[in-house]
């Protein structure tokens, strides 16, 4: 047994009781989560992420529900990507933004957009209202290799990136951005963004969370082709169209 192997053979795991599904209305969710968290380090962490798990400030989770599988784990093999129209488009629409990569530290000016963003965007979604301290439990904490992205234009804070460095690839966990610009597309922006650090670091993959196709907010992510889903075990093509099941 590798290294690797033994310390995830360490990790156990257990099951949370339902709750609201957050994506589909009317649905109940489970999650199925990694303990100890102090035992997830930055190998074993990438190990997960390549078996479907997500991460959750401190917390290592995957979809584990009774009767639903509509969460299908997707990434984007970075150096096999290849923009489309729209997306090229986007990236030009958005190139006067800089980026500064930062540490994992309480900014008042990323705090407030996030509000904005949760209030626009998930009004009603359970992070709409979020304190400080909430803010800083989901974004601020974290026990592996992640870091903050800002991307500012001229000067003025347009979008804040949550982003781990795996040992296979960079995993999205959470973007926020201003809403109140017409026409921006600083998502796709900053899709592409991680997809071009991940060349330049030569990182294989840049892991998206869940596409779910019953939901308008998690859909999208089948428009970054080339991209592969997790299935019965396996990272297989994921091409336009596909069902997911």
């Amino acid at each position: 047994m590798s290294h690797r192997d033994d310390a995830v053979a360490i990790i156990h795991f257990y099951a949370t009781a339902p709750y609201a599904c957050s994506y589909l209305e009317g649905r109940q969710a489970r999650s199925q989560v990694a303990i100890p968290a102090d035992a997830i380090d930055n190998g074993v962490y990438s190990r997960l992420v390549s078996l479907g798990f997500r991460r959750s400030g401190n917390f290592t989770y995957r979809p584990y529900c009774d009767d639903c599988q509509a969460c299908i784990p997707v990434r984007i093999p970075a150096a096999q990507f290849h923009a489309n129209r729209s997306q090229r488009r986007a990236w030009r629409q958005h190139g006067n933004l800089s980026c500064s990569i930062q540490p994992l530290v309480f900014l008042e000016e990323h705090y407030q957009l996030y509000c904005r963003y949760q209030k626009s965007r998930h009004e009603g979604g359970g992070m709409s209202d979020d304190d400080p301290a909430q803010y800083a439990e989901f974004i601020l904490k974290s026990r592996v290799a992640s870091f903050l992205v800002e991307f500012r234009e001229e000067g003025v804070l347009r979008m804040v990136s949550l982003i781990d460095r795996l040992e296979d690839g960079l995993s999205a966990v959470y973007t926020f951005f201003d809403p109140d610009i017409p026409g921006a597309c600083y998502g796709v922006y900053g899709v592409l963004w991680q997809v071009e650090l991940a060349r330049s670091q030569g990182l294989p993959y840049v892991y998206l969370g869940y596409w779910i196709g019953e939901s308008p907010k998690m859909v999208y992510k089948q428009r970054f082709q080339p991209l592969e889903k997790l299935y019965n075990g396996r990272w297989v093509p994921f091409p336009p169209g596909d069902s997911g099941q």
